[in-house]
Parts: C-alpha cells; sequence; structure tokens
C-alpha cells in the first residue's frame, strides 16, 4: 500500500504520522517554533524528511485557516504572523522535498474520520472540531466542499449572535465561535466568576459540574448556541450525520445534552433522521486527512 506523510499544523503544536492505508505506523509532535511563517514552513519541512517524505513519499498538511480554491494560498489564517497571500504549498514543497498537497485542517479531520472512522461508509456528512477555535468540514458526494473561492465550509463563522466581535479574527459579528470555542468560553467562565479566585480555567472540570445551578446555566446558553449551529447545518446541506471532535465534545453525556437542544430547531422531518457522532481518531483525524490529500 501508498505511503504518505500528513501533517496538522497548530499554533500551539504540530503533529504529524507516517501514514499507510489510513494508519499512523510512525508520528512525531512537536511545539510550533513561532507564529511567523519563516520558521514554522522550516520546521514543517523537517518534520516531513524525518518522517520519509521525499519525490516517491508525498506530503499532505491541514492547514488552520482559509485556503484559495487551487490550494496554493493562504487567504485567512488568524493565528499566524502574516502568512495571508503567501504560495504556502510551493514554499512547504521547497522545504519538504515532497510533493505537496495542503488543505484546511477540519476539511482533513472530515477526511480522517471518513476513513475507517465515524464516518466510515458516509459520502455527506459534516464535522465539528470544538477546540481551542471551532472548526468545521463538510464532505459531499464523498469530496470536499470547497466551494467557488476555496472558503466553504467554515462552520465556526455560522451567525448565531448579533454584534459580538468574532474571537477568531476574522472581522466579522455574532459568529459561534465567539460563543462555542475553548477560547471564548475559558474567557466568558472568567467573567462570570464560575471557578475559584486564582484557579486556572478548566473547561472539562466546568462540564462535570454542570448540574450546579449557576454552571447549569452557562452551558445550556453554549449548548443553545451549538444546537442553533448545528440545526443550520442539517437544514442547509440534509447530511448523513454530523459528526464532533475537540476537546469539549469529550465530555462524559455531551451527545445526550446537545441532541434534546437541537431539535426543537429542526424541521419535522429532519428530527427521524438526526444523527449525531463522536470522533472516532480523535487528534489523528486531521494527520489521517492530510495523508490522504498527499494521495490523491
Amino acid at each position: 500500500m501508498p505511503v504518505s506523510v500528513g501533517i496538522d499544523l497548530g499554533g500551539h503544536n504540530i503533529k504529524a504520522g507516517l501514514v499507510q492505508d489510513g494508519a499512523i505506523i510512525n508520528r512525531i509532535e512537536e511545539k510550533t517554533k513561532s507564529r511567523h511563517y519563516e520558521p514554522v514552513i522550516e520546521q514543517i519541512g523537517e518534520i516531513a524528511k524525518k518522517l520519509g517524505a521525499n519525490s516517491d513519499v508525498p506530503l499532505g498538511v491541514g492547514i488552520p485557516g482559509g485556503l484559495d480554491a487551487a490550494r496554493e494560498k493562504a487567504l485567512m489564517i488568524t493565528n499566524f504572523i502574516n502568512w495571508n497571500g503567501l504560495p504556502l504549498r510551493l514554499m512547504i514543497e521547497q522545504a519538504s522535498g515532497a510533493p505537496t498537497k495542503l488543505e484546511n485542517d477540519a476539511n482533513a479531520y472530515a477526511l480522517g474520520e471518513g476513513c475507517k472512522g465515524a464516518a466510515e461508509g458516509l459520502s455527506d456528512y459534516a464535522v465539528l472540531t470544538l477546540g481551542t477555535g471551532f472548526g468545521g468540514g463538510i464532505i459531499i458526494g464523498g469530496k470536499v466542499l470547497r466551494g467557488s473561492h476555496g472558503l466553504a465550509g467554515e462552520l465556526g463563522h455560522m451567525v448565531v449572535g448579533n454584534d459580538e466581535k468574532c474571537g477568531a479574527g476574522c472581522g466579522g459579528k455574532g459568529h459561534i465561535e465567539t460563543f462555542c470555542a475553548a477560547d471564548a468560553l475559558e474567557r466568558a467562565t472568567v467573567e462570570k466568576k464560575l471557578h475559584a479566585p486564582g484557579e486556572t480555567p478548566d473547561m472539562e472540570k466546568l462540564w462535570k459540574r454542570r448540574n450546579q445551578k449557576d454552571i447549569a446555566e452557562f452551558w445550556d446558553i453554549v449548548l443553545n448556541n451549538l444546537a442553533k449551529g448545528v440545526a443550520t447545518i442539517i437544514h442547509v446541506l440534509d447530511p448523513q450525520a454530523v459528526i464532533f471532535g475537540g476537546g469539549l465534545s469529550q465530555g462524559e453525556g455531551f451527545l445526550d445534552s446537545l441532541r434534546p437542544k437541537i431539535l426543537p430547531y429542526l424541521g419535522i422531518p429532519y428530527r427521524e433522521l438526526l444523527d449525531l457522532r463522536l470522533s472516532v481518531h480523535g487528534n489523528d483525524a486531521a494527520i489521517i486527512g492530510a495523508a490522504l490529500c498527499a494521495l490523491k
């Protein structure tokens, strides 16, 4: 079976693996050296070479942001400095010495879940990654939905609010990332004083305390906003399933808590079709998906 290298680029960590038949057979994880492009591209190239990327072993990279339709340039990468407009694919290809493909990281995650994951056997599904940010990937007819400009599937920028500035720095208002991403939630819990004085915000611990009155009210609002977004996805796309990844989704009873929030927002024909699933591959999904992109 052919092998390829997949890399998941994050603001804090770079996760990578040598992938064969949908399985990671060797892996590397490093702290991201910088938010500037030169040292990061150099680091990506070094990691790829360590895993065996070369002229015969292609490289796929999941990028945390919007890319152009040809997957050559960055259009909206908010967590790194001065990346927008760069010919990223060519730069990474030169650094790694391997044929290189780029894809949005959440799209790569979605592709990874389609390979022996939660979406195995599905042709039409959406993936939401509830981590530091709020990512999304859409697969239609077995292919990534990219849109006419390459920017489709930015599900974290669905509008569920009003004038609240988007925490991802995209310039928009009222986006779901402002209400459901971990960074935004941590800020909100500090403002609401839901932690003991001097305690570091811990969303996992707060989820376990979700039956306490003040904390229950907080999570009710979060889940309600998330439910609006999921219902919108279902009405627009009619997917076979919606799959959740990322830290927030791993809380015990997450889907059981979310499902009843979604149902009232759905039109009657959609309610019996509602299929919510949790990621199988977890953090490995984007690595596997990026490696699959490299082979296409």
